[in-house]
């Protein structure tokens, strides 16, 4: 999962099902949201793991909108030149096709 995660573009978003999918984990959505959540602060093999490029399938963070992880999430996002209307990432433009 976190190797799938760091082949994520700058700019790009996948969904949680489409890493799984990716990873050979189809149906497996709920386990990379797990995956994700436990990523060492270092990074994995020598690189980071951009667990912030992974939304839902509605193109939505799937964090609390009031959290602090929602804004972390949403600012490393907007960095990264993706835009959020009405709190959704156009899937169709953002999305990550490898």
């Amino acid at each position: 999962i976190w190797q799938t995660v760091q082949a994520i573009p700058e700019g790009r978003v996948a969904s949680y099902g489409q890493i799984a999918d990716l990873a050979g984990l189809p149906g497996r959505a709920r386990l990379v949201g797990k995956a994700l959540g436990k990523v060492p602060e270092g990074g994995w093999r020598g690189r980071v793991v951009p667990w912030f490029r992974v939304i839902n399938a509605k193109g939505e963070i799937s964090f609390p909108t009031d959290s602090p992880a929602y804004k972390r999430q949403k600012e490393q996002l907007e960095a990264e030149g993706i835009v959020f209307i009405n709190g959704r990432i156009s899937l169709r433009q953002y999305r990550w096709q490898p």
